[in-house]
C-alpha cells in the first residue's frame, strides 16, 4: 500500500523546485559547457596529432604531406576557438558572478503542494 501512496504522491501532487536564474545558469556551465568544450578540445587535439602524423610518415608523397599539414592548421585553429570559447565563458561567469554554489538549500527541497491549501478564487467580473 505505501508504493501505491508513494506513486500517487511522485505523479500527482506538484513539487516545489527552488531555482533560480544564477543557479540554471551555472548548472549549464558545469554540466553542459564544459564537458563540451573538453570534448572539442580533445577532437581538435587529435586532428591536431593525426596531422603531424601524416606529415611525418609520408615524407615522399607531397600530396599526403600537404593534406598533414592542413590537419595540423586546422587542428590549431580549433584549440584556438576552442581556448577563445573557453576564456570567454570563464569571462562571463567571473564577471557576473554565476560561479557560486548551484545546490538549493535542503529546508526548501522535497517540499509537497496541495491545492487544498490554495482557495479557488471566483473568476473576475467587471462591474
Amino acid at each position: 500500500m505505501n508504493i501505491i501512496s508513494d506513486l500517487f504522491h511522485d505523479f500527482f501532487l506538484v513539487k516545489i523546485a527552488y531555482a533560480s536564474v544564477d543557479s540554471f545558469i551555472g548548472n549549464v556551465n558545469k554540466f553542459i559547457l564544459n564537458p563540451l568544450i573538453v570534448l572539442l578540445f580533445a577532437i581538435a587535439f587529435v586532428v591536431f596529432l593525426y596531422g603531424i602524423v601524416m606529415f611525418l610518415v609520408n615524407q615522399e608523397n607531397e600530396q599526403k604531406r600537404t593534406d598533414g599539414k592542413k590537419h595540423m592548421i586546422w587542428g590549431l585553429v580549433g584549440l584556438t576557438i576552442m581556448f577563445c570559447v573557453w576564456a570567454l565563458i570563464n569571462l562571463l561567469v567571473s564577471t557576473f558572478k554565476l560561479e557560486q554554489d548551484v545546490t538549493p538549500d535542503s529546508s526548501t527541497v522535497g517540499g509537497t503542494v496541495h491545492l487544498q491549501d490554495f482557495p479557488v478564487q471566483s473568476p473576475y467580473v467587471p462591474p
